[in-house]
């Protein structure tokens, strides 16, 4: 595969067997991500009111994101990790129970989507790499860029380091902007506001957060 003429890093077979196409994620999983978020929040025993106070987020949204009309970005559910006291990978992929984690590239992975704060436009799709670790404090995720015209600015305690697999990333980070290539990588903090998105098309990232 080639970006600008210039030959992938990666050999299109060997990237293709890793990553799969991370396609759009069942209903059904949507639906969980909302239902593991509701099933905490309740656990807290606080009320969407309250979470919205802690976190500055709309209870509209908030009840939105419980229902699945939204799919929230990673970012958000770091926030809302921290405001529940609760642990920023089981909101994303569950609760694993296992001391390590053997990704083979032939294992399939569940995706989820990320969407904006209507719910409308898709954003990028992830996929967990590592969900089966019991007390991880780190998230590692394969994620598929899309381009859009919308600039959807994120801002979270945290760190976040990327490495670019195929395509042209556009990585804005406070005033600086960023065309990485394949090859190329970033390392922030998370409270630095930051956008990330394809330059075109789609682009695919590794991205491993660590929620702080």
């Amino acid at each position: 595969m080639t970006t600008q003429g210039r030959k992938s890093l990666l050999d299109i077979d060997f990237f293709e067997d890793l990553t799969g196409d991370i396609s759009a994620p069942s209903v059904r999983e949507v639906e969980a991500i909302g239902a593991r978020i509701r099933v905490i929040r309740e656990e807290k025993r606080v009320s969407l009111e309250e979470l919205s106070k802690l976190t500055g987020f709309e209870v509209n949204f908030l009840a939105a994101i419980e229902t699945g009309g939204v799919q929230p970005q990673l970012g958000t559910m770091i926030k809302l990790s921290k405001a529940l006291d609760s642990a920023f990978g089981r909101l994303v992929s569950g609760t694993g129970d296992k001391l390590y984690s053997i990704t083979r590239k032939s294992e399939h992975r569940t995706a989820a989507r990320s969407t904006t704060r209507g719910g409308k436009k898709h954003l990028y799709s992830y996929r967990s790499l590592a969900p089966d670790v019991k007390g991880r404090h780190m998230e590692a995720l394969m994620v598929r860029l899309v381009a859009g015209p919308e600039k959807d600015v994120s801002m979270h305690e945290g760190e976040e380091f990327i490495f670019v697999l195929d395509g042209t990333v556009l990585l804005e980070i406070g005033s600086d902007r960023f065309e990485l290539e394949p090859g190329d990588s970033a390392y922030y903090l998370s409270t630095t506001p930051h956008f990330i998105t394809a330059r075109e098309g789609k682009a695919t990232i590794l991205a491993v957060l660590y929620g702080g």
